[in-house]
């Protein structure tokens, strides 16, 4: 079967997708400026109100997708929770931080300016500090990871980043000279993962009680199939309009972005991936333990960068980057995980 049976459309060619809301949003910005003008002032309290409904659109449905009760399946496989957890809380947002900063400030020191290079390792440390929930689904699936293990992986992570996230950004970006302010990020978390996890909630368990879990699967989340990456993608066309003078002026700075993250990627999966090997996981295991902190939680990167930093932000761009990135690269470490799934036990 082919392996990439399991991802859509959307999902598949995603990075062909950004690479044209790029462009698109560009183009935006340069013939229409009068759109983000208008955008711009549709704001409130910091927030972008067209923005704060688009990642709504993109989060809720992923929410949906997860069922709390299913951690109390979580002693049953310790020793893949310990890894990812460790993997994703204790190292990857500090080696995010490292690897970003030496590049941003002392290899590409030449091509970026200093106050543009702390904007983009703000944007970096957004991203680490978030490991992946939606797409991290996909990524197990294409591994033929173990649904249920995925699943509660998800949901822990999704409760550590409620009471996490916001001290480690806030140390990182301390240390890295920026000030945040707490006010904002903590109305950030909640506007954009307390709300729509709780209102996900409700609506599971309403509709489940209602027509059942059969139902709920096969039938009302299907409803919301591709309403993360249309949403996304909207987002994406709506920044590009306010950082198209910015990209045209150096395009460079795009791929000085992708250098760090990418080997981020590498470098968090190969980690949790060598470590789940050595202590004799099964691959179904071990694959879906990696994947989730190799990949990101973009979209509450983006959304928060936009709130702190601005749309025409280094730091957004540097979110928005780590998209583009994200899918080419992740498709290659799915390749190499079924191919090398055979040095685990069954």
């Amino acid at each position: 079967m082919n392996k990439l049976q399991g991802i859509s459309f959307f999902d598949r060619y995603l990075s062909i997708w950004v690479a044209l809301c790029i462009v698109a949003g560009i183009a935006i910005g340069k013939l229409l400026p009068f759109v983000p003008e208008v955008l711009g002032k549709l704001e409130y309290a910091n927030v972008s109100i067209p923005i704060a409904i688009l990642i709504w659109i993109m989060i809720f449905p992923m929410m949906l997708k997860i069922d709390f009760t299913s951690i109390v399946d979580a002693v049953k496989m310790p020793k893949g929770l310990s890894i990812t957890l460790t993997v994703n809380w204790l190292i990857k947002p500090f080696s995010m931080f490292a690897i970003s900063w030496l590049f941003f400030h002392f290899i590409f020191k030449a091509f970026i300016p200093t106050d543009v290079a702390n904007e983009y390792l703000a944007g970096a440390v957004l991203l680490g500090a978030a490991p992946c929930t939606a797409m991290v689904f996909v990524w197990s699936h294409l591994t033929k990871g173990n649904p249920a293990y995925t699943l509660v992986q998800v949901a822990i992570n999704d409760l550590i980043i409620l009471v996490a996230f916001i001290p480690i950004v806030t140390f990182l970006l301390g240390i890295s000279g920026i000030t945040i302010p707490w006010d904002t990020l903590i109305m950030s978390v909640v506007l954009f993962v307390v709300i729509p996890l709780v209102l996900a909630f409700i609506t599971r368990r309403s509709v489940i009680k209602a027509k059942g879990t059969e139902f709920f699967e096969n039938s009302f989340l299907s409803k919301f199939k591709s309403t993360t990456i249309i949403g996304l993608l909207l987002t994406l066309i709506i920044i590009f309009s306010f950082q198209g003078d910015k990209i045209l002026k150096s395009p460079l700075n795009i791929l000085l972005i992708a250098v760090p993250l990418v080997l981020q990627t590498f470098f968090i999966f190969f980690i949790a991936y060598k470590w789940a090997k050595m202590w004799k996981l099964p691959h179904c295991i071990a694959a879906p333990a990696a994947m989730i902190g190799a990949s990101n939680f973009f979209e509450l990167s983006v959304a928060v960068a936009i709130v702190l930093f601005g749309l025409n932000s280094g730091a957004t761009l540097v979110t928005v980057v780590g998209v583009l990135t994200e899918v080419p690269v992740m498709l290659t470490l799915v390749k190499y995980a079924n191919k090398t799934s055979g040095q685990f036990p069954a």
